[in-house]
């Protein structure tokens, strides 16, 4: 019961058409429904109607983002929680956040995202047939990831929205990075048993770091590097090793200045397994764990 996974983002972008020749042509995600300012897509292998909306904004940033919970009686607990933690809730009905969109409770974070939470957006297929399927679909281009893997967002108070999503959403922490002060700088948090569906780093409250897509192993990671730097994609960090989690990255910026990264590895994360702690003092080999220091840049402000 309750929340299943990440399920989807909406990203702004200034050039809509530029944003989507990316995201379709480089990165190989398909296209499943456009209107007059948004465009949406999904990974090849998600079967939901779409896990990535661009909308034509001024700015970059994220406008939103969205977990998927398993059944509609969930959408009624989790709402009721969130109200008693003081937040202000919105009832939408299927189809009214655009085609495909499920039944959605809708409320801003104390980290200050508008997040979403839904049920039953319309299933579209991974576009592959049910009975002895080969293993990708002929014809694939870019580095088309299979799916959505993780979000990592910047707010003020790293404790308190961990505990909001451990207490009122279910989450389960795998690791943390203490300061020396005793509070939290980044927390990562899990639904799916994998290191983290969603992690926070301290900055801004509504800031955006990066959106983060699964590859299946190291080797398609290095093809994404090549890609990249094929098309003059601009690459930001890796390909790297991570100490928390323990996955390996790759980040590079779309055409708007939203990070994107193309993560594999890391660990299966049982309920009862204790969190991992990183102190300060080794916060550059928890986030790049060969270089061992994070530079200036890579904590820069995407709001």
């Amino acid at each position: 019961m309750g929340i299943l996974r990440l399920s989807h983002l909406d990203l702004r972008v200034p050039d809509l058409e530029l944003a989507t020749a990316y995201y379709s042509e480089v990165m190989g995600l398909v296209e499943t429904a456009r209107e007059d300012n948004k465009v949406y897509l999904k990974c090849w292998d998600e079967h939901q109607h779409h896990s990535v909306i661009l909308t034509y904004a001024s700015t970059y940033g994220l406008e939103s983002f969205g977990f998927k919970v398993e059944f509609p009686d969930d959408l009624d607990v989790l709402q009721a929680r969130v109200e008693t933690a003081g937040l202000e809730t919105e009832r939408l009905r299927p189809g009214e956040l655009g085609p495909g969109s499920g039944e959605t409770v809708r409320f801003v974070a104390p980290s200050g995202h508008v997040t979403e939470l839904v049920y039953e957006m319309t299933q579209v297929g991974n576009m592959l047939p049910l009975n002895n399927p080969p293993p990708a679909p002929m014809g694939l281009v870019g580095i088309h990831p299979p799916r959505l893997d993780h979000i990592f967002l910047m707010c003020e108070d790293v404790d308190a929205i961990t505990a909001f999503y451990r207490d009122v959403l279910g989450f389960r922490l795998t690791e943390q990075i203490l300061g020396d002060d005793g509070h939290q700088i980044a927390s990562f948090l899990e639904r799916t048993h994998t290191p983290h569906d969603i992690a926070f780093i301290v900055g801004p409250n509504g800031a955006f770091h990066h959106m983060a897509f699964w590859m299946d192993d190291w080797n398609d990671l290095r093809t994404a590097a090549d890609i990249c730097a094929y098309n003059g994609v601009p690459i930001d960090a890796g390909p790297t090793r991570h100490g928390a989690t323990r996955g390996w990255g790759l980040y590079c910026f779309d055409p708007a200045g939203n990070r994107n990264e193309f993560y594999t590895g890391g660990y299966w994360a049982d309920p009862d397994r204790e969190p991992v702690t990183w102190t300060e003092s080794e916060m550059g080999r928890a986030v790049f764990y060969y270089e061992g220091v994070v530079n200036h840049d890579f904590l820069t402000v995407h709001s």
